[in-house]
């Protein structure tokens, strides 16, 4: 009996670690990678939340391209401290860090002002920053604020520097959003969720606004020659976990460190979009590990993306007069 089980034992390990080994190699052969070598000397981009992680590891690919890149941060000591190792590394001394807040829109509007008095161009704005694990806390602007970092900062800030892009254009805005879009159960009336809350909720709301969001400017560009595009850049170990029960992070980290893509491996769809060549025009797509993919089907809902638009507009002040559309 004792010999019996010991065999059903052994045989499930093998069967374990089988499938996890599996499970890994297929990750190393479908992990995207960007194979363009362009060049983009003489172009401006603007990376958010680019101190750290994926935002920092697409501004080092970019400035490695030649081109001048602002690092658009809230934490202006880390930014300064990214942009020395980003410079040492490119040897591109066209980087540079600049204040955005997105838990305040006054930041946004300061920072895009800034961006609009002083630079001729922007080619490539990619909305990389966000957040998870925030509590269920108000802004100043009165939004909820992982609504307000993930979705509603991100599109003020996109909408004020559209009239730049347009006279720059082609140009690109990339739109960081991920997979869980596809789980939200996001309702118009409560899209600053004023009725009900739940983290995990907000955050897939969030990242399914960022599609609708993209999509729906995609279609008000069309044939301006500025493309937009959203992309799940994969589950990736970076700062945006620091926020998480510490706990849960702690007894999963084993996990994440063998399953999870790093940085620079999450970056490569956000540079994909900025640079390659195989998406010149496309817009108004879904991408994964470098990729078109479906997403949800709520995320091409065109009637939902209006809606959004429209009600997003109304919560961050944002009048015609503001943006070039």
């Amino acid at each position: 009996m004792a010999c019996m089980f010991n065999c059903f034992f052994t045989w499930w390990i093998l069967l374990i670690l089988a499938v996890m080994i599996g499970v890994k190699i297929y990750l190393f052969f479908t992990t995207g990678v960007c194979n363009s070598a362009r060049r983009i000397d003489g172009k401006t981009a603007i990376v958010t939340g680019a101190n750290t992680g994926i935002g920092k590891e697409t501004a080092m690919d970019l400035a490695g391209r030649g081109a001048k890149v602002i690092l658009a941060c809230r934490d202006l000591d880390k930014g300064e401290q990214a942009c020395k190792e980003i410079i040492a590394v490119t040897h591109n001394k066209q980087v540079e860090v600049r204040k955005l807040d997105l838990s305040s829109l006054e930041s946004v509007r300061n920072f895009a002002k800034n961006i609009l008095e002083t630079e001729e161009r922007l080619d490539i704005l990619v909305n990389n920053a966000g957040a998870g694990g925030l509590r269920n806390v108000k802004s100043s602007d009165g939004l909820q604020m992982l609504m307000q970092v993930n979705h509603f900062a991100p599109f003020l800030l996109t909408c004020l520097l559209v009239g730049l892009l347009k006279k720059s254009a082609p140009s690109r805005i990339i739109m960081v959003s991920s997979l869980v879009h596809k789980y939200a159960k996001l309702e118009i009336d409560n899209l600053n969720f004023e009725k009900w809350f739940t983290h995990t909720q907000a955050y897939n709301c969030s990242k399914l606004a960022n599609i609708l969001v993209a999509n729906e400017l995609a279609r008000k560009l069309k044939d301006t020659g500025v493309t937009v595009n959203s992309l799940h850049p994969g589950a990736v170990l970076s700062d945006i976990w620091r926020h998480w029960d510490k706990t849960y992070i702690t007894v999963l980290k084993p996990i994440i460190r063998l399953y999870f893509k790093d940085c620079v491996e999450g970056a490569q769809t956000s540079v994909y979009l900025a640079v390659s060549e195989e998406v010149e025009g496309v817009t108004g797509k879904y991408f994964s590990d470098c990729k078109e993919t479906k997403p949800s089907k709520d995320a091409l809902d065109e009637g939902l993306a209006k809606k959004v638009w429209e009600r997003s507009e109304e919560l961050v002040g944002l009048t015609p007069e503001q943006m070039d559309l």
